[in-house]
């Protein structure tokens, strides 16, 4: 791993210092020996398995919780947030995976909410908002209409607002919670760009990722968490990928990709001349019993609409579906389910889980009619159903009755696939199915797909972590704008193959 410059004196005193720190949730203990420096001018990366205790450390730094044991000290002097208002007068703004901006209002209103500049009569002075909005923005070196409604911006904007909003409030601590997950190859090195400024600055970053490209490329430290205890310190440019995975998971990571070589059978999908208007036209493949078939591509290729095209959830404009020679109707999920066709959906938060139900209701829902009896869905199957398919995925719960809210985002991808492969699909299609969860679950769900496939599943994958397509997939095929730009088999698909068919420069080279 290369050498990154080390800036701001390590020896110096630290911005943010937390010893000792525990909580507990009831009978969950979440942190026990949480530890954690945080210096000016350096970034820090925090990494651990799902439910390692990141989330709740980050909460406790933003003042959303109060830790039951240790100190948290910043600039020496100890404190005791009573909320998060108390944590952003002390200088620390954390930025979330999913941005909390007001759609309704301007960036420059999301900027100076409750903090509007005034004119004459106590009325807000609007041009000086966007005057100084826009000079934030510019210190970021980021063009953005101050006067643009916030709701139209992509993820990528929204984020750069919070962090423009940072400063405006002077934060000299910045929390950076999975901040890429939902960007592009070209918004995450924007991003990067004006974190390294703000750290170059004198501002302390912490970086949380499952990505260790971006956590080298951006961090001059790194510390492991593994159940809510601090594992290790070291500089980025000291220690290996491969050391700070086994301290991740505390033992030896087998196979990140653990591909079995299997014979496909039989063509289970086939998709004819798909169009949608202005999403996608005449996109046609086949996806054959044991296949992994991955769609790759840029953000905004048009990959996730296509599954959900073929699983109905978006109906076609023109175009034909067929499961195992029968024609779907379009827009009928309903139908796609009866056809054996599986949906595991981008954003398991709002698509794939009923947050608030519990895990066994969960793990069911797809299941309830076969479960029943006389129309009466009997909470002995219910569990004995929940409780074999979570174990057989290595979910980990406090009880099958727990919400699904409480789980880690490893845990909750779990009960997805769960729900699923509990109806016994022909087809599964997975979009981005391991976006966001940590590399010893990512391995697991791996390790699933590749069982699928050999026990005969048709599988269908979109994922933007190429080496997760070019590991798992049999087949490649790439979109752009709308269109398949190309199809690569397994020997052919490659970083560079895979990047020229993205970009439209496959005829240049």
């Amino acid at each position: 791993m290369g050498a990154t410059e080390q800036t701001g004196p390590e020896a110096a005193r630290p911005i943010v210092a937390l010893t000792g720190v525990a909580k507990r949730f009831g009978a969950v203990r979440a942190l026990s020996d949480a530890r954690l420096e945080l210096h000016a001018g350096e970034a820090h990366a925090l990494v651990g398995e799902n439910g390692a205790g990141k989330s709740t450390l980050i909460k406790i730094l933003a003042g959303l919780y109060r830790p039951d044991a240790g100190s948290v000290e910043i600039d020496g002097r100890p404190v005791a947030f009573a909320g998060t208002a108390e944590a952003k007068a002390a200088g620390i703004a954390v930025i979330y995976q999913e941005p909390a901006l007001f759609g309704d209002l301007t960036v420059a209103e999301n900027l100076f909410v409750g903090r509007q500049p005034k004119g004459r009569f106590g009325l807000i002075d609007r041009a000086e908002m966007n005057r100084r909005a826009a000079a934030l923005l510019e210190r970021l070196g980021v063009r953005l209409d101050p006067d643009r409604p916030a709701g139209g911006l992509s993820i990528a904007d929204q984020q750069i607002v919070e962090i423009a909003g940072a400063i405006a409030l002077d934060a000299r601590v910045l929390v950076m919670d999975e901040p890429t997950a939902a960007l592009s190859g070209v918004e995450v090195e924007r991003l990067f760009g004006v974190v390294r400024s703000l750290r170059d600055d004198g501002a302390a970053v912490l970086f949380i990722s499952h990505r260790f490209d971006e956590v080298e490329a951006l961090c001059q430290r790194v510390t492991v968490m593994r159940d809510g205890a601090h594992v290790s310190t070291d500089r980025m440019d000291e220690v290996t990928v491969e050391q700070l995975v086994r301290r991740m998971v505390g033992r030896e990571l087998g196979a990140m990709f653990p591909k079995r070589e299997v014979e496909p059978g039989e063509t289970v999908l086939e998709v004819e001349g798909l169009s949608r208007a202005g999403i996608c036209r005449d996109v046609g493949f086949t996806v054959r019993a044991g296949e992994i078939v991955a769609l790759a591509g840029l953000v905004g290729a048009g990959r996730s609409e296509v599954v959900q095209a073929v699983f109905g959830i978006e109906p076609r404009d023109t175009g034909t579906v067929r499961v195992d020679g029968r024609t779907l109707p379009s827009g009928s999920p309903r139908a796609a389910m009866r056809a054996g066709v599986a949906l595991v959906p981008e954003d398991r938060r709002l698509q794939g889980l009923l947050l608030d139900l519990s895990v066994m209701r969960n793990a069911t829902l797809v299941r309830r009619g076969r479960l029943s009896r006389f129309g009466f869905l009997t909470g002995g199957a219910e569990r004995r159903e929940a409780a074999e398919w979570t174990a057989r995925l290595s979910t980990k719960y406090g009880r099958l009755t727990d919400p699904a809210a409480t789980l880690s985002g490893g845990n909750q991808q779990k009960v997805v696939l769960a729900k699923w492969l509990a109806a016994n699909p022909r087809l599964l299609i997975v979009d981005e199915p391991t976006r966001g969860i940590d590399v010893a679950t990512k391995a697991e769900v791996h390790r699933l797909l590749s069982e699928l496939a050999a026990d005969g599943v048709a599988i269908l994958m979109v994922s933007s972590e190429l080496l997760e397509v070019l590991g798992m997939a049999d087949r490649v095929l790439v979109m752009r704008e709308g269109r398949i730009a190309g199809e690569l088999s397994r020997a052919e698909a490659t970083e560079e193959s895979v990047m020229l068919l993205a970009t439209g420069q496959e005829a240049a080279a």
